[in-house]
């Protein structure tokens, strides 16, 4: 076991308590989940991040995504740089917006205009609101575990397969902001079927991830994200892609291209601006021209297209291109869950492991989860055990049974099985534990 030190980390840890609500400014930085205080992050590089008591981890966190180069990638470290000489922000328009807006059409399928933000809730936010004013309808139809950011509208809970009309899962949302809020189970094309036959002509929009990353990874079931499309074509209402997490993650045009759906209006992040705090949303023209200054939908940002975020997207993008590193990716990522898999046979855990492209999810329960009535069974005391032993062993996990692990390009064959290696020793340990 690598011994770790975190003086410094529990340190500057009650410091933040003292200025920060819960030390940390968001809540998927904290610990509460597994226990003990977050490690506080010194820098990246290439795969790994280096605390400030000095520890290096093998890192599956990516900054939730956005690091599928890696950090510090050369090509992106000097994109910053050079826009960097020039300045930080000016509230007018540049020619990097253009280039990436000209690289985000060339790529998504769906996207024929796009509009650059600051964040994916911005963006799912935004696009909502887009696809109301559009259609001229209301209602909103959202998925169980499938989490938008924290827009009002979509912080809406549902309950085992139920229909879940207007309950908000946060205080501070009104019931008048959800109550058009419709949340049915993922991958329940029966549901979703009887939610439009009941209101379909109040429906302005599906919002959906095609693959689920805020409840560990779920795939979607062959035909679910089909019969969306064609119910919504069927009853005039937009299916908006929420591919925050696995735009140019899962293929350089997003899941929309790995599964040959296209829909209306798709939302982007985190790779899009590759470490930059960046989001978009774009779709058909006729639909995007509804947005001011063309259209009568509102929406403006004073940082949108902020010039250094731009050049940093465009380095990203650029260098996914050149290299198209998508099929190493996959092939790295099935060597690392099969080493899991195995792990966790020998050690008699129940688990099932999920995985799509570079993302992947070992889930502490024996039934394969596809909704999250079936992920909401998660042993999550077990995951506690097990993210703290691969802690101590220098791998550096999503705090939480319910995130998606990133694999970048920067993960070796030898760290792969240093981590395989450390997956096995937790995993024994804590079988054993339960004898």
């Amino acid at each position: 076991m690598t011994s770790q030190k975190r003086d410094r980390s529990r340190d500057h840890f009650e410091r933040a308590l003292k200025s920060i609500p819960g030390g940390v400014n968001s809540p998927a930085r904290a610990f509460g989940a597994v226990g003990g205080e977050p490690l506080i992050i010194e820098r990246g590089d290439g795969p790994f991040l280096f605390d400030i008591d000095g520890n290096r981890l093998i890192d599956y966190v990516g900054s939730w995504g956005p690091h599928i180069l890696g950090h510090r990638h050369p090509a992106v470290v000097a994109a910053i740089e050079e826009t960097l000489s020039r300045g930080t922000s000016f509230g007018a328009p540049t020619e990097f917006e253009t280039e990436l807006a000209e690289l985000v059409i060339e790529a998504v399928p769906s996207v024929e205009r796009v509009r650059m933000v600051n964040s994916g809730t911005e963006a799912t936010m935004s696009a909502i609101r887009l696809a109301r004013g559009h259609t001229g309808r209301d209602v909103v139809v959202k998925f169980a575990g499938c989490y938008h950011g924290h827009v009002d509208s979509l912080l809406v809970q549902a309950g085992s397969g139920a229909l879940t009309h207007g309950v908000p899962s946060s205080p501070g949302v009104p019931k008048g902001c959800t109550a058009d809020t419709i949340a049915i189970e993922y991958n329940n094309v029966d549901s979703l079927k009887e939610t439009f036959a009941d209101r379909g002509d109040e429906i302005a929009c599906v919002i959906l991830e095609p693959v689920v990353g805020n409840m560990g990874v779920v795939a979607p079931e062959p035909g679910f994200l089909e019969s969306a499309q064609q119910l919504c074509r069927e009853h005039g209402a937009l299916l908006i892609f929420d591919e925050v997490m696995t735009g140019f993650r899962l293929a350089y045009g997003g899941a929309q291209a790995l599964f040959g759906i296209t829909p209306d209006l798709t939302t982007l992040g985190k790779i899009l601006g590759g470490g930059m705090p960046v989001g978009a949303y774009g779709g058909r023209a006729d639909v995007m021209e509804s947005i001011s200054p063309v259209g009568p939908v509102y929406q403006a940002g004073t940082l949108s297209g902020n010039p250094l975020a731009m050049a940093c997207g465009i380095a990203t993008l650029r260098t996914l291109q050149e290299t198209k590193p998508y099929t190493r990716l996959e092939e790295q990522t099935t060597r690392l869950v099969k080493g899991i898999e195995q792990a966790a046979t020998a050690a008699g855990i129940p688990h099932s492991v999920a995985q799509v492209g570079s993302m992947f999810t070992l889930f502490f329960n024996p039934e394969r989860v596809t909704n999250y009535t079936i992920s909401a069974k998660n042993d999550t005391e077990r995951f506690a055990q097990y993210f703290q032993g691969m802690l101590d062993r220098g791998i550096y996990l999503p705090c939480s049974q319910f995130e998606a692990n990133f694999v970048s390009t920067m993960h070796t064959d030898e760290l792969i099985d240093t981590t395989v290696a450390a997956v096995g020793e937790v995993l024994t340990a804590i079988g054993e534990s339960a004898k």
